[in-house]
């Protein structure tokens, strides 16, 4: 009875196995890559990160290996995770610092933190990498099209950048910091001359030269 256990426990372990190795080598490298790229084509990009997570595991030497990695990137991206994008767009690029992919990863990079950028009132690190990133992007390939495309936004970041000094030295010229006020308010002009509120800035500097002079004659 007992050894009739122990046959019928191998036998069931075997099975169980053969039915491990039979789902994990079910789909082939090509079917798996495939599949990833319907899911994505389709919307379905938890799915697709599914696909191309299998992709990437089972068959890490696969040509279709390389395209796993970049669609799971973009995979992220579409879903609005944009730090897990970041990431896996970063380590693509350290993974294959020479594959033709890299100017679409790089500017892929600077949209995730261009689509966190704030209001003007608010905390500006995410433009200023999103800045930092494009013109990354433009020192790298200057003649590539994403760094054409990347023009645009670059603008962008610069006016939300420029947009939060004038809100900042605003703030401090009514709570009557005009030292304070007129360092921001020149800032915009030395650093973002061309982004349309330079006319403004320059309003204001008049203002608190004009209040720090009279602060000075009534000393």
């Amino acid at each position: 009875m007992k050894r009739h256990f122990i046959i019928c426990f191998i036998f069931l372990f075997l099975c169980s196995g053969c039915a491990w190795f039979q789902s994990r080598e079910e789909k082939s490298a090509v079917e798996l890559a495939s599949d990833g790229m319907d899911e994505f084509k389709n919307g379905n990009y938890r799915n697709a990160i599914e696909s191309f997570e299998k992709l990437k595991n089972w068959y890490p030497f696969s040509k279709y290996s390389i395209l796993a990695e970049l669609k799971i990137a973009d995979s992220h991206y579409m879903l609005h995770e944009y730090e897990e994008a970041i990431f896996a767009y970063e380590d693509f690029e350290n993974l294959h610092p020479r594959n033709e992919a890299i100017p679409y990863v790089i500017y892929q990079i600077g949209r995730c933190y261009f689509e966190q950028i704030l209001t003007v009132d608010r905390d500006q690190t995410s433009a200023q990498k999103a800045l930092d990133t494009f013109r990354r992007l433009e020192r790298q390939f200057p003649s590539d099209p994403h760094t054409i495309k990347a023009q645009s936004h670059i603008k962008e970041c610069l006016a939300s950048l420029a947009g939060h000094e004038l809100y900042v030295g605003m703030f401090y010229y009514k709570s009557k910091r005009y030292e304070a006020a007129l360092k921001r308010f020149k800032a915009v002009i030395l650093n973002y001359p061309d982004v349309g509120i330079h006319h403004e800035a320059l309003k204001y500097i008049s203002l608190c030269e004009t209040e720090l002079k009279k602060s000075a004659s009534a000393e």
